[in-house]
């Protein structure tokens, strides 16, 4: 952009939003997606089973025979976006600590509720140990029900600083090894289901910039002995790839009017953008074909059965996918393959299901448009009122229906919504190379327009706040997407500290869900 074109900002702003590696036109963008407000979304339908969501209907055992043999390539890895904060898992506690005096805590039914689960928190041993430093004794303060020292010795950023500590990096399970953070558990798992033919697992954290020691350090006392076991072999060993959001991806903030945001001393207010800024962490990782979790999806040792059971399947599918995906299009590049067009328009909608797609112009090179892009296959389990997005058939701006994920928010924004049938657990395979095994350019299959716009405060200034496209909602919007409906038990996300109380993330269940 010509910087002679008008635009709101001082020499100053124009150098710190150089400095970010941000481009001009990109910063006016954001004021005018800032102004504007969320970008508009066309819901058609729920995807439904038999209507955008498959069943595997006896095809698992096929799928990981596929699975097992792009895993033992070295084709397989993990992505696990791990930069978020804990803040939302302790959100009460950490209100109750910051407002409460003694008696109030004492009053406050979700303190009470805390003291009473600490035993079953795999916490309790490193919050322990920090009041020991202190000369004060866990089991003491909780009969006395003194809960002050407790929580300040979680949230102080001079103790264990829980109220900011990635959520990673927090105990979630405890058992005969000792306490397992989040971040522990994702390396075991990947351990267990990413080992290609010479035993090297794959895995690849996103992680915050101001953080990464932690996490190097974490990274070094892997568990390799547990996946020996598991596997019942010598040689494995675990790869694990650290990144960070770049500053580039970070948003303006805009006051209601629409105008730039500044701080106290004038200096523009950057905000994050969401997870949707990962999408460049996830183009960079060199990554084939790739598992993408979330940090807070993770079982104790008992019940991980099922996501063991279920990576290969799901690698296994979008590998049959892109195989027969890539034949077609070879196929479509020869002009005596007479047949290559009726088979291509049969995968699209019977597979993918663009079925209301007619072909613009030439119809081979509409065909390899529509084939040649990123695929994922999605699992997706029933909607059991977790918060959080789900799968839709949504029109593109051409008005042709697609699958896609659409988050709660944006459903929000545009008014009442259908119910969704199945929920995202964000169990998701992604390939990310096209036929020549070339990294595809993701940036290339965003929906720009799909930004969601909130009212939000700083202290008593109120600000619009910008979130990029979603990372597996808008970001992927021109992704072509498979719905696989999963079993609900590979689902055992950590939103709040009480969920690990949930029997899957204890220690020692009576019993352990079947594959």
């Amino acid at each position: 952009m010509d910087e002679a074109v008008s635009h709101p900002f001082l020499p100053a702003d124009l150098e710190a939003i150089s400095r970010r590696g941000m481009s001009l036109e990109t910063a006016v963008h954001q004021l005018e997606r800032l102004r504007l407000g969320s970008g508009p979304i066309t819901i058609d339908r729920p995807a439904t089973v038999g209507d955008g969501i498959e069943r595997a209907e006896g095809r698992e055992s096929e799928w990981e025979r596929h699975g097992r043999d792009a895993i033992a390539r070295g084709r397989c890895g993990g992505f696990v976006p791990a930069s978020g904060a804990a803040t939302r898992m302790f959100h009460e506690l950490i209100q109750a600590w910051e407002q409460g005096s003694d008696a109030s805590l004492d009053a406050n039914p979700v303190v009470t509720r805390f003291l009473d689960a600490l035993p079953r928190l795999a916490l309790s041993e490193t919050l322990a140990a920090e009041l020991g430093e202190s000369g004060l004794d866990l089991d003491r303060l909780r009969a006395e029900r003194d809960a002050q020292p407790i929580l300040e010795a979680l949230f102080s950023p001079t103790r264990l600083g829980y109220a900011q500590l990635p959520k990673a990096l927090v105990p979630f399970h405890h058992d005969a090894r000792g306490v397992r953070t989040a971040l522990d558990e994702h390396v075991e798992d990947a351990l267990v289901t990413m080992g290609d033919a010479d035993g090297v697992s794959r895995i690849h954290f996103t992680v915050p910039f101001d953080c990464r020691a932690p996490f190097e350090s974490a990274t070094m006392t892997v568990d390799l002995e547990y996946g020996q076991k598991r596997l019942n072999r010598a040689n494995v060993s675990v790869e694990i790839a650290l990144s960070s959001q770049v500053p580039a991806t970070d948003c303006l903030a805009a006051t209601p009017e629409g105008a730039p945001l500044r701080d106290d001393s004038g200096a523009l207010v950057f905000r994050p953008g969401g997870h949707g800024a990962l999408l460049a962490n996830l183009a960079a990782s060199g990554g084939d074909l790739v598992l993408l979790k979330n940090i807070d999806n993770v079982a104790a040792a008992p019940f991980k059965g099922p996501t063991y059971a279920w990576v290969p399947r799901l690698l296994g599918h979008l590998a049959a996918l892109e195989r027969e995906a890539f034949t077609l299009l070879d196929r479509l590049e020869d002009a005596g393959d007479g047949s290559a067009i009726a088979d291509a328009e049969r995968f699209l909608r019977d597979t993918l299901g663009l079925a209301d797609d007619p072909a613009r112009g030439d119809a081979r090179a509409h065909l390899r448009d529509r084939l040649d892009r990123p695929l994922r296959v999605c699992g997706m389990v029933p909607n059991a009122g977790e918060p959080g997005g789900g799968p839709f058939w949504v029109r593109d701006t051409e008005g042709v229906p697609r699958l896609q994920i659409v988050e709660a928010a944006q459903l929000k924004t545009f008014g009442p919504a259908p119910h969704a049938t199945h929920f995202n657990p964000v169990f998701m395979a992604c390939a990310l190379r096209d036929r020549r095994g070339r990294p595809r350019p993701l940036e290339a299959f965003v929906d720009e327009d799909a930004v969601i716009v909130t009212h939000k405060w700083a202290g008593d200034q109120p600000l619009l706040a910008l979130e990029l496209p979603g990372l597996w909602n808008g970001g992927m919007a021109h992704w072509n997407t498979v719905f696989l409906e999963v079993p609900v038990t590979i689902f055992t996300p950590v939103k709040t500290v009480f969920d690990l109380l949930r029997p899957e993330h204890q220690p020692a269940p009576s019993s352990s869900p079947a594959a």
